[in-house]
């Protein structure tokens, strides 16, 4: 049922609200690695996907065959991609560079998806000028750096080929996001009879069923011994991070991708490391360093400019569903 259509402010505050809330959420995803510590990356992935499957399947259910009637072909292959690269590919090469080279090192590299998503965005109609985001763009690289400049120094960090591996792994994850960000989003605008909600428990489901392939895989890669409260520690967090990080979270990312344009999108993620941060100081008992401070004030100063940027172009008003 469509709704009145939305001023064009009130569609990004709105917009910036739910991208604040799946940034707030996500966030969490970063402190999977370090609380279960002795599961490999695969299994952490198909653990949670798995979970997210389920749950989406679940909700999804008493309306299947609604929701499912406008999908065709293209649109089932789209979801897989989605729940592949966006999903799985990524969570796992997340979870790798978190326990090869840190949570800093992986943030400054993630902390770079603003940017990327930025820049691919800017070529799509009717986006604003890549020039007129030239300011966020600058200011969010400073953040990016600023964020992982300790993760570069040798002492009380992973050198050498650890580190180099953990690097690798970020820029792959960054690469996986970039990508997962960009086609959903697309997708999205192109999708007229399926809400942003469903879409995304739609995408839980089959991300759900390619991580129950890859079971077998990730039990036979196991070589640690696990006591049963390390299982149910396990599968406790599995299953929080499925109903937190991809159900909700990737609702609020889906609405907010349908109410902001591509470049401010890309501007949104930014949370997603903001909020790293703060859980991982808190997880470390301590506060930031002046660096770190310097970091927030960027990367905030990033996304405010993006704002400006976009309040400043003529953007048509449209509905939300």
């Amino acid at each position: 049922m469509n709704r009145l259509p939305l001023s064009t402010s009130s569609r990004t505050t709105a917009g910036i609200l739910y991208g604040m809330g799946a940034g707030a959420i996500w966030g969490l995803v970063f402190l999977t690695p370090a609380l279960l510590h002795g599961f490999s990356p695969l299994q952490l992935s198909t653990g949670r996907y798995t979970c997210y499957g389920v749950l989406a399947l679940a909700l999804l259910a008493p309306r299947w065959r609604v929701v499912t009637a406008a999908l065709g072909r293209r649109e089932w292959l789209g979801l897989a991609g989605l729940g592949l690269v966006g999903n799985i590919v990524y969570f796992v090469l997340l979870s790798s560079a978190v326990q090869l080279g840190g949570i800093a090192i992986t943030s400054l590299v993630v902390g770079f998806l603003p940017v990327t998503v930025t820049v691919i965005g800017s070529r799509d109609h009717g986006a604003v000028p890549l020039r007129r985001l030239l300011p966020s763009i600058a200011l969010c690289v400073a953040g990016a750096f600023c964020i992982g400049w300790q993760a570069l120094l040798p002492s009380g960090y992973a050198t050498g080929v650890r580190a180099l591996l953990g690097l690798l792994c970020a820029v792959g994850a960054l690469a996986a996001w970039t990508w997962y960000a960009v086609s959903n989003s697309r997708w999205l605008a192109r999708l007229h009879d399926v809400s942003a909600h469903d879409w995304s428990l739609l995408t839980g489901v089959v991300t759900g069923a390619l991580a129950l392939a890859l079971v077998p895989f990730a039990l036979l890669g196991d070589t640690a011994q696990h006591a049963s409260a390390d299982w149910l520690r396990f599968g406790g967090v599995s299953a929080a991070l499925a109903l937190l990080a991809s159900i909700t979270g990737n609702a609020m990312w889906n609405r907010m991708s349908r109410l902001l344009p591509l470049t401010l999108v890309g501007q949104m993620i930014l949370f997603e490391t903001l909020f790293a941060l703060v859980y991982g100081f808190a997880w470390e008992q301590r506060l930031p360093t002046p660096l770190e401070t310097l970091a927030f004030v960027l990367l905030v100063g990033g996304v405010a400019t993006c704002v400006l940027a976009h309040g400043e172009a003529a953007d048509p008003v449209g509905t939300e569903r």
